[in-house]
């Protein structure tokens, strides 16, 4: 029988071909990927987890597809750079989600802890500084 694991800790890989990997989400992990020092997570899914209390200091888009985000406590704003403006939504009931479109640069404020999962195309993923 498999081990329970927690996502906050343990992220998976939804490989295309129907299989999962673990990947220990280290302190070097998300340094990692930008770099691309993990190409294998270029193909296929990335679940992952994290909490935070502050808005983020940056922006991100996945070129290879749509990002699903789901709170799963707290509240944030989510925030999407669409071609005819920003849109805001706000993420207040555990469960409630967005699907990112592909290409769309975006982010996440708060000021309370809040724990999001996302699953997410990687290959091509940009980040930017935010501005404010």
């Amino acid at each position: 029988m498999p081990l329970t694991q927690d996502i906050l800790g343990t992220y998976l890989h939804f490989r295309d071909d129907g299989r999962a990997d673990t990947v220990p989400a280290t302190d070097a992990f998300w340094a990692d990927l930008s770099t691309g020092r993990l190409p294998q997570l270029d193909q296929g899914r990335l679940m992952s987890a994290f909490t935070f209390s502050e808005p983020w200091a940056s922006w991100e888009r996945h070129p290879a597809g749509e990002e699903l985000v789901m709170l799963l406590s707290g509240a944030c704003e989510f925030v999407l750079d669409l071609p005819d403006g920003v849109q805001v939504t706000q993420l207040q009931t555990p469960g409630a989600y967005v699907l990112v479109p592909p290409n769309v640069w975006h982010t996440a404020r708060t000021t309370v802890p809040t724990t999001v999962l996302f699953l997410t195309p990687g290959a091509g993923t940009e980040h930017r500084r935010s501005v404010t």
